[in-house]
C-alpha cells in the first residue's frame, strides 16, 4: 500500500477506534465467555490465569534478590581493588602531587566562562575522560601484578598527560585572549 492508501484507510477509520479502558472484571468475564464457548478450554483458561498469579510475587523476589547481590558484589570489587597510593608511601606522595595539580589546572579551565572556548574545553575534557579509561584499565592490571613498575610508570605517566592537556588548554586560552587584547578595534 502506499502512503496515500494508508492515509486515506486511516482517515476513514477516523474515531472509531475502540480506545476506552475495560471495565474492572472485564479479563474475568472474557475467560468466562470462553469456558462457556468451549468446555474443554476450561482447564487450561484456569490454569493459565492461576500460574500466572502464583508467578508474580516470586518474579518480584527474584529481582530483589538478583540486585542485592549485584551491589554485593559490585561494593566488593570496588574494595579488593589496590590504587597506586597503596602500593607505597612514595607512590601515595605522588598520586597526591598529581591529583593536586590535576584539580588545580582543572579548576582554573573550569573558571573561564568564555563561550568561545567552550568547545575547545569539551574537547579536553574529553580527552582527559579517554586517559581516565585507560587509567582505570592500568588499576585493573596493577591489581593483576601489584609489583610491576611498568604499570606504575604507566599510571604516573597518565596522570602527567592529564595535566599536559589541561596545560595546554590555559596556554591557547590564555594566547587567544593576548591576541584578542592586542588587535585594534575596527570600526
Amino acid at each position: 500500500m502506499s502512503n496515500n492508501n494508508l492515509n486515506d484507510l486511516f482517515e476513514n477509520l477516523e474515531n472509531r477506534f475502540d480506545v476506552e479502558t475495560p471495565n474492572l472484571g472485564h479479563q474475568q468475564r472474557f475467560f468466562n465467555k470462553l469456558v462457556k464457548q468451549n468446555k474443554n478450554n476450561e482447564v487450561y483458561i484456569k490454569t493459565l490465569t492461576s500460574k500466572s498469579k502464583l508467578w508474580k510475587p516470586f518474579i518480584g523476589i527474584a529481582a530483589s534478590f538478583a540486585l542485592l547481590v549485584s551491589v554485593f558484589v559490585f561494593i566488593n570489587q570496588h574494595n579488593s581493588q589496590i590504587d597506586l597510593s597503596e602500593i607505597s608511601p612514595e607512590m601515595a606522595q605522588t598520586q597526591t602531587v598529581f591529583t593536586t595539580m590535576f584539580n588545580n589546572e582543572l579548576s582554573k579551565i573550569n573558571s573561564e566562562e568564555m563561550p568561545e572556548y567552550q568547545d575547545l574545553i569539551v574537547d579536553a575534557l574529553y580527552n582527559i575522560k579517554v586517559i581516565e579509561e585507560d587509567y582505570n584499565q592500568l588499576i585493573i592490571g596493577l591489581n593483576e601484578n601489584p609489583n610491576d613498575q611498568l604499570i606504575m610508570s604507566a599510571m604516573i605517566l597518565n596522570f602527567q598527560s592529564r595535566i599536559d592537556i589541561l596545560q595546554d588548554v590555559m596556554q591557547e586560552i590564555e594566547k587567544a585572549e593576548k591576541s584578542t587584547k592586542n588587535e585594534p578595534n575596527i570600526i
